[in-house]
């Protein structure tokens, strides 16, 4: 697992969105994390400091795993860039073929009229 700053870490996940457009997933995982160990943090809790927690995000693909590390106030502009990242990978989903309850029931409908 690579661990980068944020702007690279949105380069690298555009690229991973660009590689598995025609085929495959790419999952994406946010996470509460102070980045250290059980054992540090409660001796920082005993302590009486405070821990700083940072928000720990984690890209893969079936090859290659990409994280980040954002503290409080790098959260807002990361989540408006990784929106409009997002919005433009989008199109390669497929559209779900539903079936309308409605448009089902009157057309069996009709269809029992016109035997009679």
């Amino acid at each position: 697992m690579v661990l980068l700053q944020p702007d690279p870490f949105l380069n690298e996940l555009t690229n991973m969105y660009e590689q598995t457009k025609e085929k495959g997933s790419v999952w994406v995982t946010l996470k509460r994390s102070s980045m250290k160990c059980k054992a540090k943090r409660k001796k920082l809790e005993n302590s009486g400091e405070i821990i700083d927690y940072r928000c720990l995000v984690r890209a893969t693909n079936s090859k290659r795993t990409i994280s980040t590390a954002l503290s409080a106030k790098d959260y807002l502009r990361f989540q408006a860039s990784y929106a409009t990242i997002l919005k433009a990978h989008m199109n390669a989903l497929k559209k779900r073929e539903r079936k309308d309850k409605k448009k089902n029931t009157e057309g069996d409908k009709k269809q029992a009229d016109l035997k009679k």
